[in-house]
């Protein structure tokens, strides 16, 4: 499994490679630092151009500097990258709980079910601590799910717990008390 994961990161490191290869060669014919009618200029232009190009549309139609579409080229590689590394590792680690629950039995089972429903709750609580600082609240189309999954525990303590000034930390109490119910819970299966 590790020898995946190797060959993963060597495929990831070597786009990343020719990525910046990609950015660095387009931006030094776009600057004159190549002059933009020699030879180099044009290989460089014949080989950068078909991926430069639809970089150049997608920033410029989100009303950026398209000169600059060989370093969002490059920031979209390494951020793709990480992503695609850390959903590999995400997935192996859950296909790695499900086969440990699948030996253990129904217990087993039920314990993974137990985990996961008490994530997708925490995880459910931080998006909807995040949105509600970017002004997206419980009549968002895509908010209401994360208010339906947390709404069960953070509304009580609402009436429990006054804020703190402008700051209401309900959503961080029910984080701890979600967290040590799920621990106990755990434990107790």
């Amino acid at each position: 499994m590790n020898s995946l994961f190797d060959l993963l990161r060597y495929a990831v490191f070597a786009v990343l490679v020719l990525s910046a290869v990609i950015a660095l060669g387009s931006w030094a014919v776009r600057t004159r630092r190549i002059s933009p009618f020699s030879g180099a200029a044009r290989l460089i232009r014949t080989l950068t151009d078909p991926i430069i190009n639809p970089m150049e549309r997608w920033v410029l139609r989100r009303g950026g500097n398209p000169q600059h579409a060989p370093w969002w080229l490059l920031g979209l590689v390494v951020v793709g990258g990480i992503l695609v590394i850390t959903v590999a590792q995400w997935l192996v680690v859950q296909l790695g709980r499900a086969s440990f629950a699948a030996t253990a039995g129904p217990r087993g089972v039920l314990r993974l079910a137990v985990y996961y429903l008490g994530q997708l709750v925490l995880i459910a609580l931080i998006v909807r601590v995040i949105a509600s600082w970017f002004g997206v609240f419980r009549y968002s189309r895509w908010m209401r799910p994360a208010y339906l999954l947390t709404d069960w525990i953070v509304e009580p303590l609402r009436r429990i717990i006054p804020p703190i000034g402008m700051i209401d930390i309900t959503p961080l109490v029910a984080w701890f008390g979600i967290r040590i119910a799920l621990s106990w819970l755990m434990n107790l299966l």
